[in-house]
């Protein structure tokens, strides 16, 4: 009498390396966008109120121009202006 005994091959991962990676991808990005909003708000609030007066907001409004760098806090389609402010060492130019 002769048993024969399938070959099995060895379990890969369960968890695909693909979903691994996309996950730190946008795990990583959303590090980098933390620290973006963490930059405009900290040179925001290191501005006077006159020179966010010219720029059109106030303190008031900060925390929210941080979050919604997209959106102008008065619905203006244009919020360029978020991008020339000046970065935290006073170098001015786009982000």
């Amino acid at each position: 009498m002769s048993t024969t005994y399938g070959v099995t091959e060895p379990r890969t991962n369960t968890v695909p390396t693909r979903r691994v990676s996309g996950l730190l991808k946008a795990l990583w990005g959303a590090v980098q966008e933390r620290r973006k909003r963490n930059k405009l708000r900290t040179a925001l609030y290191d501005l006077s109120d006159r020179e966010l007066k010219d720029i059109g907001t106030t303190r008031g409004e900060i925390d929210y121009v941080a979050s919604n760098r997209d959106i102008n806090p008065r619905g203006i389609p244009s919020a360029e202006w978020v991008r020339y402010l000046p970065t935290v060492d006073g170098q001015i130019h786009p982000y």
